[in-house]
């Protein structure tokens, strides 16, 4: 299918399914498939959502492979695998032999291991069966379990005539031909090549007298997160992939770095929330649950904490019972502030750009939490100072929101760090545990300034 059709336009509605699933019921062939042949094939995969398996399979099947290699791709992961599940090994490699080989081996690496071995016997292309075994013997995470096989590249040996004769037979299996790499004879990646001055270069020239040495590349087994970072900060379409002898591999292209950069976020977004595993709405009861229970026990053993800690204080609510009604208002500052703090932490670690030292950065926040806190003070002090008539409970509960609020910034601040530099996921902790690690915190600061203050 052409992939720059138009198709802005697209809208799924009630009224194109029923057509859809009536052309099915009534085998209407002919008609279904001039009706699909429309839509682009991320449409297709659109309306595929929105039938039952058995209507699913049955488009698949109807349509050339051409097309439904690209539908499956854009299907809803647990949508595929059901097709897939329905779909012979044979059928499968029809559609395989029509797609780019990192998206192959996505493919193929969803299916049992029985059936990956089945599925790739039947791919006739020697060739696109040998670079998809290779790419799926890489890590899923790395640069090699990202990248392509399909790309152009030259000899810095060849002329400009004979360069374009072989470009123009490379780039009949590159889908989006983003740039062209220059590579010595033991294929080991020296360059990168201009079709500007290709173009304007005499055809006697040599591609070593006009290529360009500077070249952004990574290693095949860098982590896919440092492959976004540099084409993210360098804003590459695509970047070529070496092994630790500089041999050129692949290449990585925008789009399936824009995967990866929205499944990360994807993921924190859920660590943020608490959520420990990747999971989604339509998941079974039971997968949700322990995706959400482990947090939700530390949200329990907090509020347990939050109770011992209170019960220690009982003589202060005796005697001013005004305290108890501000707790709430103390431990939701305490978890907001630190939220805010590892949130902006989390972001500049995920975006590369925090600089300093964690000791200035500490500095920084707490200059930052005690001015919000005295600002905030100041107005707790005088509403205190109505309700209760108090000054004494008034400066108690206002010196305490400012210490709270000042120690869960750095709390927030401190937290991401330490774990990011124990390779662990720092989103974490702009989640249940900076909230109640600082509900706790807060609570107990709370209690024991305000002990101080009033002479309890």
């Amino acid at each position: 299918m052409i992939e720059d059709k138009d198709n802005i336009q697209f809208e799924l509605t009630d009224e194109l399914i029923e057509q859809v699933e009536l052309l099915i019921e009534e085998q209407k062939d002919r008609e279904l498939r001039k009706l699909l042949n429309e839509f682009h094939y991320a449409d297709i995969a659109e309306i595929l959502d929105e039938l039952d398996l058995e209507e699913a399979i049955y488009i698949i099947k109807l349509l050339d492979s051409e097309t439904t290699s690209d539908v499956l791709m854009e299907l809803d992961e647990d949508i595929r695998e059901k097709v897939l599940r329905n779909l012979s090994a044979k059928e499968i490699a029809e559609e395989i032999e029509e797609l780019d080989t990192d998206d192959a081996a996505d493919i193929i690496a969803e299916l049992p291991e029985d059936r990956q071995q089945e599925v790739i016997s039947n791919i006739e292309d020697q060739e696109h069966k040998a670079e998809i075994t290779e790419l799926l013997a890489y890590d899923e995470d790395s640069a090699g379990g990202l990248m392509a096989k399909e790309l152009v590249k030259v000899y810095e040996t060849w002329t400009v005539a004979g360069c374009m004769r072989r470009i123009r037979g490379q780039a009949k299996d590159v889908t989006r031909v983003h740039s062209i790499y220059v590579v010595n004879r033991q294929n080991k990646l020296i360059g990168r090549l201009s079709l500007k001055d290709l173009i304007v270069a005499k055809s006697d020239h040599k591609i070593a007298d006009i290529y360009i040495s500077n070249v952004d590349y990574v290693n095949v087994h860098d982590d896919v997160e440092d492959v976004a970072k540099v084409m993210q900060k360098y804003d590459l379409e695509a970047i070529p992939v070496v092994d630790d002898n500089q041999t050129l591999l692949g290449r990585i292209t925008i789009d399936d770095i824009v995967d990866v950069i929205r499944e990360e976020a994807d993921k924190d977004y859920q660590l943020a929330a608490g959520i420990t595993q990747d999971v989604e709405a339509d998941d079974s009861i039971f997968d949700l649950t322990k995706a959400r229970l482990p947090w939700l026990f530390l949200g329990l053993i907090g509020g347990v904490g939050a109770f011992l800690i209170m019960e220690g204080f009982q003589d202060a609510f005796q005697k001013y019972a005004v305290l108890f009604f501000f707790t709430p208002l103390i431990a939701a500052m305490a978890g907001n502030v630190g939220v805010q703090s590892s949130a902006i932490i989390v972001q500049g670690l995920a975006n590369d750009d925090l600089k300093g030292s964690i000791n200035n950065r500490l500095f920084k926040e707490m200059l930052l939490a005690a001015l919000n806190g005295t600002i905030l003070a100041i107005f707790l002090f005088l509403f205190v100072w109505v309700v209760d008539g108090n000054m004494n409970t008034a400066f108690a509960v206002s010196s305490s929101l400012v210490a709270v609020i000042i120690v869960a910034g750095l709390i927030g601040t401190f937290v991401p760090l330490f774990l990011d530099k124990r390779g662990i996921d720092p989103a974490i902790a702009t989640g249940p545990f900076i909230t109640t690690s600082n509900d706790i915190f807060g609570i107990l600061i709370y209690f024991w300034i305000a002990k101080l203050i009033l002479g309890i």
